[in-house]
């Protein structure tokens, strides 16, 4: 892919150098976290976005040119390419146009024009379609024989082979591509009969909008009832404009023929062109659809991989329950499991011995902090462990996908002689410590962030889903001691049999102490290791910089930098006024940069920083049912997911409240990731509860008004700035009126 690194430059407004150099990187097997972090010097500091947008872009101008290559090869054997053609292909810029050249030398079924011509109709065809002075009828009584029965047979016949020339002319689809962009329709409506039965899609039950101004969620909305059967669907500008624009290329006279040309145009647009052009721009359509939800995904996981974490604490981690009580698991520092019990706190005669077990327990293990799933009996759960004023941090912490977590293999590899009601408390106790670390072991599409995550290409959803949680965990950094394979596995050149021995050789050896260690694992060789070592981490190994971000390949650099300020690598670390004596200049050399000194030393001042942000507690306020909440209430929630049009925030009662994109922001916003972020804290008023159907509609920006106009209503307390929770989704098609029935029992798991 490199002979594209001037055009994929241009097309992205980059260097060419610089193009040139990700594409060689790439082509020798680096990967996008690498070449961003280590590899800023050849690429003038290209962040990971734009990497990916070369590696994507390259790939796409590579299919263009195969297929462009395909296409003159098939032509010329068929011994029909002219200088014109050629010329004409040359100049195509997309393959769709490159299709439309294609299009009458493709094999095809048998259609209606090539039967017509078997049967010697074309001559009568032209004919027709020179429009001059003649008798159409006459002129086809000619053409009778035996395969044609009439004249009039044989004038439909000239009108199939003109209305497949017409839709074969590239000029002609050019010209239609372009209205159906400008001003084609997606229309819906029911059908017969099916109005009971998709009653969700009762929005789009007679529906039209301009598709260029269609959001996703509303265009993937449609799609699905059209899936499902519940919708017809059509795509199309209006006939008499698209009609006009044909015509005017091909009706050149009022006269007879000029007739039987225009119901040929009419037959071509009918039939074959608005049935070919819906079918393309209906593909389209579903293809940015999927795209804006994928990055509408990939963003929320983004955010939600990278939320804060406790770090290393001990902690007591409560599954809640109702019929069959909490379920309880002690961890350690590291996450291992130390003790399970069950408790009964909504028996009134078994609260005593939950009292105790739970005081027991605190004590026994030294416990640091509390962590309970936000599920079922999750708010009574919490109001339980506060009374009994323990004095640890309390935090609820979502559990989506926390069950799927419990049946998996990995759960039962990591678990073997537990239950799932074990395995889902130690989740959620580890989910707490490591957002990220525990994450990984889910499929993220169970996580809950996304927007229609079933009905987009799962393909490119994995592929973009997978290159977002590599980010995150190589932006971290990874505890090569305390790692599990699944989070090995997601680090830059390792893969999953990689990690598992990485995990089969740190058994053996008992921890790693070093970087360079990592050259012993099987199969781990020097261009995996040279991926790799950047992103791993070892605390209190033999070389400090083992716990930084420094690359191994950098060591010397600051062994020499060290020696030339008269102290050793140790006391450099974290020394402000050492490292600002540093003269860069003096290290710049054919392969290191001035990019690549500046993040040494700034990876100096604070080696191994974590970017995640420290967790804090959150409270809500004293309501937990949908029955507790009332109109006009302004209390505290956290964003648990944000889609285009609106944002879910769970207030603390089971179900999560939706935030329409108008009610987010006093300013004009299209997208409420404008203004908001997965996990922030915010305080929102009550528009409308609907108990029976469990939806709660919220505004923030009516709970930001002056303060004045708040007397007397209900607030919340120590709002902090982060909390480990995740989000919902709803996969059912939502409009303004209907985006309510989006909210998610967040309790069904």
């Amino acid at each position: 892919m490199i002979n594209y690194s001037q055009s994929v430059a241009a097309t992205l407004n980059l260097r060419t150098n610089d193009v040139t150099a990700v594409l060689q990187l790439l082509a020798e097997g680096a990967t996008i976290p690498f070449i961003a972090r280590y590899r800023k010097d050849k690429t003038g500091a290209l962040d990971e976005v734009q990497i990916q947008q070369i590696q994507d872009e390259a790939t796409r101008q590579q299919e263009y040119a195969e297929r462009k290559a395909f296409i003159e090869k098939t032509i010329t054997e068929q011994g029909k390419m002219t200088e014109e053609l050629q010329a004409k292909i040359n100049a195509a810029p997309t393959i769709a146009e490159l299709e439309d050249l294609y299009l009458p030398y493709k094999p095809k079924r048998k259609t209606k024009a090539q039967t017509a011509r078997e049967n010697g109709l074309e001559p009568l065809a032209m004919t027709i379609l020179a429009q001059g002075h003649i008798k159409p009828l006459t002129e086809a009584a000619s053409f009778v024989n035996d395969k044609v029965s009439t004249p009039e047979e044989a004038l439909q016949g000239a009108r199939d082979i003109i209305a497949e020339m017409v839709n074969e002319d590239a000029t002609v689809r050019a010209g239609m591509r372009r209205m159906f962009e400008e001003k084609a329709t997606m229309q819906s409506k029911v059908l017969a009969d099916k109005e009971t039965e998709g009653a969700k899609y009762k929005d789009y039950f007679d529906f039209s909008e301009p598709i260029s101004k269609m959001p996703s969620h509303r265009i993937l909305a449609i799609m699905r009832g059209f899936m499902e059967g519940i919708l017809r669907l059509t795509i199309a500008p209006t006939e008499e404009e698209a009609l006009a624009l044909i015509e005017e290329q091909f009706v050149k006279s009022s006269n007879e023929a000029g007739e039987q040309v225009k119901r040929a145009v009419r037959d071509a647009y009918r039939r074959l062109l608005q049935v070919s052009l819906e079918s393309e721009f209906r593909t389209a359509l579903k293809t940015r659809a999927d795209e804006e939800a994928i990055n509408v995904f990939a963003e929320n996981l983004r955010q939600l991989l990278l939320s804060s974490p406790l770090g290393s604490k001990r902690l007591l981690a409560i599954d809640p329950g109702y019929r069959t009580g909490c379920k309880v698991v002690c961890l350690d520092e590291k996450g291992a499991l130390k003790k399970t019990a069950i408790i009964y706190i909504h028996e009134p005669g078994r609260l005593a011995d939950a009292e105790h077990q739970v005081r027991h327990l605190v004590k026994q293990y030294d416990l640091q902090a509390i962590a309970i799933g936000d599920g079922t009996a999750g708010r009574e759960t919490e109001q339980f462990i506060k009374k009994l004023s323990l004095g640890l941090p309390v935090f609820l912490v979502n559990e989506d996908g926390a069950s799927i977590y419990s049946a998996s293999e990995i759960a039962r590899e990591e678990f073997p002689d537990q239950d799932i009601t074990v395995r889902g408390a130690a989740s959620i106790g580890r989910r707490l410590m490591d957002p990220l670390a525990e994450l990984v072991k889910i499929d993220p599409k169970s996580i809950g962030v996304g927007q229609y995550q079933h009905d987009v290409n799962q393909v490119r959803l994995k592929e973009r889903l997978d290159q977002t949680v590599v980010s995150c965990v190589n932006a971290v950094g990874v505890n090569l001691n305390t790692a599990s394979k699944h989070l090995l596995g997601y680090v830059s050149g390792i893969g999953p049999s990689i990690a598992a021995n990485i995990v089969a050789y740190r058994d053996e050896l008992g921890k790693f102490t070093s970087r360079a260690q990592l050259l012993k694992v099987p199969r781990l060789g020097a261009k995996a290791y040279e991926q790799c070592a950047g992103f791993l981490r070892i605390k209190d190994g033999d070389n400090p910089l083992d716990s930084s971000a420094v690359h191994p390949e950098a060591y010397t650099i600051v062994a020499k930098i060290a020696t030339d300020l008269g102290t050793d690598v140790k006391a450099l670390i974290g020394n402000e006024t050492l490292l600002k004596q540093i003269d860069i200049r003096k290290y710049i050399t054919t392969d290191t940069g001035e990019h690549t000194l500046r993040d040494i030393i700034n990876e100096l001042k604070k080696p191994g920083l974590d970017p995640r942000s420290e967790v804090r507690q959150f409270e809500f306020a004293d309501i937990y049912g949908i029955e507790d909440v009332r109109t006009g209430m302004i209390v505290p929630g956290i964003v648990t997911n944000i889609t285009r049009f609106g944002a879910f925030v769970d207030i603390g009662v089971k179900q999560d409240g939706l935030v329409h994109v108008s009610e987010v922001a006093h300013k004009y916003i299209t997208d409420p990731s404008e203004a908001l972020k997965l996990n922030q804290e915010v305080m929102v008023k009550v528009l409308e509860v609907d108990v029976a159907r469990k939806r709660i509609s919220l505004s923030i920006k009516q709970a930001t008004e002056p303060p004045a106009q708040h007397k007397g209503k209900n607030t919340g307390k120590n709002m902090g700035n982060n909390r480990p929770h995740t989000g919902k989704t709803e996969e059912k098609p939502v409009s303004m009126n209907d985006a309510l029935s989006a909210l998610k029992n967040k309790f069904s798991r």
